[in-house]
């Protein structure tokens, strides 16, 4: 690694311009993420700066071109992945209104028929747990649940979208 003050002497002898820093790989992606963060750019470029960018780093077209591709792909999934959360604490939301108003109702019945609670009390606690395991599971997004989860949802938004698709064919012969 190159120390500061060696970066500021301009007049070091030759022997020690000759000994080059090494980095690794992972190294050199974070000086060039650094680097390209510092870069005072209305912060986009263009696809042809990213050419430029990837012929002076040695990196083929093709693939520069399958890098972006995955990219792409990526961006694609994550997406997917927050439209997906946003669907689960949706639901959350529509159990948690159920929830409040069914129980307000079972504990004003339990109340004006006994006077005190008694049976609604272990239909809130239960109904409760329930919900706030769901909640826990809502609000937990990594994992192989998760995944799991998310790949059941994302066949079903694909067969829905399959069907729909199949329905206004057929509703609509072209």
């Amino acid at each position: 690694m190159i120390s500061s003050e060696n970066l500021n002497k301009p007049d070091k002898p030759a022997s020690d311009a000759a000994i080059a820093p090494s980095y690794s790989q992972e190294d050199v992606q974070q000086i060039l993420h650094l680097a390209l963060a510092r870069q005072e750019q209305s912060g986009e470029m263009t696809r042809a700066q990213l050419l430029e960018i990837a012929s002076d780093l040695g990196i083929t077209p093709d693939a520069l071109q399958a890098a972006e591709k995955e990219w792409i792909a990526r961006q694609g999934e994550f997406q997917q992945r927050q439209v997906f959360d946003t669907y689960r604490r949706n639901q959350l939301k529509q159990h948690l209104v159920r929830y409040s108003i069914v129980n307000s109702f079972l504990v004003l019945l339990n109340l004006a028929s006994t006077h005190d609670l008694s049976w609604s009390l272990y239909i809130l606690l239960a109904w409760g747990l329930g919900l706030s395991l769901q909640a826990w599971k809502t609000y937990q997004t990594e994992g192989e649940e998760y995944d799991r989860a998310f790949q059941r949802w994302r066949v079903k938004q694909q067969l829905g979208q399959s069907f729909t698709t199949l329905v206004n064919k057929w509703i609509k012969p072209q």
